[in-house]
């Protein structure tokens, strides 16, 4: 995809500079250097909502949150084997997403889907953040390519291994696509409206499905509660 002349490749720091988010734009390529933490609902939970300070200096030690579990193993000395990193859905955590931003100081949240231009516009732009997104399904193992080594995890006891806080060092991370800028503006809500625009011509003269399973209907104003 990256070498696509229509796509931009950009590698990132992972504590980048105002300058260098501004500079990119929605559908850009990037692979990311540095630091990447893990945090989700579970972290989310503990910190927001139970008053537990930080486990690291964020964002000193990195301004990349990954949404995520990651596929590790402990050796039999302590040390962790991750293998892959596999992207989770980010619009679950929107409840959350603006304290976090308060409180960590992330630039960059990473994860799969992303969240609505609402959120990026209400959440993001105040903290000059963006949201990177996964190219796709199943693509933990590739990622898991950039990973150089894991360097802490906390809350392993209290959260379980998909939950807790992992910290891991990555090189050429990636790739990610650029789905929100710093004006708020989502790629896949941009894409999506082309789509939806044409969709009815797709359909027409297609005939009405003779069987139909209970809430399937034709008329999208219809909805079942």
């Amino acid at each position: 995809m990256a070498s696509n002349p229509a796509f931009k490749k950009v590698r990132l720091k992972t504590e980048p500079s105002a300058e260098d988010l501004r500079a990119l734009a929605i559908g850009d390529v990037v692979y990311l250097d540095g630091t990447v933490y893990t945090a989700r609902e579970g972290v989310y939970k503990r910190v927001i909502e139970e008053g537990h300070p930080l486990p690291l200096d964020l964002p000193a030690a990195s301004g990349a949150n990954f949404h995520c579990s990651p596929a590790a193993t402990i050796r039999p000395d302590g040390s962790f084997n991750m293998g892959a990193v596999t992207a989770t859905a980010s619009f679950r955590f929107s409840k959350w997403i603006g304290e976090w931003l308060d409180k960590s100081g992330a630039k960059l949240i990473l994860g799969k889907g992303g969240m609505s231009s609402a959120d990026y516009k209400k959440h993001f732009v105040p903290h000059g953040a963006i949201y990177l997104t996964t190219v796709g399904y199943g693509t933990g193992a590739l990622l898991g390519r950039g990973v150089s080594g894991v360097r802490s995890v906390h809350w392993r006891d209290e959260l379980g291994l998909a939950q807790a806080m992992w910290v891991i060092g990555v090189e050429n991370f990636g790739p990610f696509i650029v789905e929100s800028d710093l004006d708020g503006n989502s790629l896949f809500e941009r894409e999506n409206a082309k789509i939806a625009a044409g969709l009815a011509k797709v359909y027409e003269g297609t005939r009405p499905a003779v069987l139909k399973r209970y809430g399937e209907t034709d008329d999208r104003s219809d909805e079942v509660i």
